[in-house]
């Protein structure tokens, strides 16, 4: 993977691991209002990173750095499947990025040698990805803003059965 830095520099990643689970297509990836992430999935990481996950089995959830490795474009503003307006593609989760990388969070349900075990895939078969790190957050629950989204979610909930949109 080759991206370029503000100065025009290459930089260069190369993925540690491969997401193994079910999804083939985005189609099957649960989006929108009320989209659950629940799909269970094996993060695969490359054998001679082995020692790289001594002590991972420790947390129940990781941040998932990867690739959206499909995508061919870039998108400046987005109109996400959870709202009626467009937002800057920075805004939101959308793939079609200036840089194609993903974050997710998922649990951890078990480790395997090399394979970890995750509930939340949110991505599709075969992604490569990036980094994995440990999930931890230091931000109150009353401290944390949640912009358009919470907007939408009011004006969701505000709207006639007659009118709602459906999924």
């Amino acid at each position: 993977m080759r991206w370029c830095d503000g100065e025009g520099e290459r930089l260069a990643f190369r993925p540690i691991a491969t997401v193994r689970c079910a999804y083939t297509d985005t189609s099957q990836i649960p989006k929108g209002p009320g989209a659950e992430h629940t799909a269970e999935g094996v993060i695969d990481v490359a054998a001679e990173l082995a020692d790289a996950l001594v002590d991972i089995d420790g947390f129940s959830h990781l941040f998932v750095i990867w690739v959206f490795d499909r995508v061919t474009e870039t998108v400046l503003t987005v109109t996400p499947p959870n709202d009626t307006r467009p937002h800057g593609v920075l805004a939101t989760r959308a793939p079609v990025r200036p840089n194609p990388i993903g974050l997710t969070v998922v649990s951890l349900v078990r480790r395997e040698g090399t394979r970890l075990h995750v509930r939340g895939v949110d991505m599709l078969d075969g992604t490569p990805v990036l980094d994995l790190k440990p999930y931890q957050s230091s931000v109150p629950a009353d401290q944390l803003r949640r912009g358009w989204v919470a907007e939408a979610e009011a004006r969701r909930d505000h709207m006639p059965c007659s009118s709602a949109v459906g999924p």
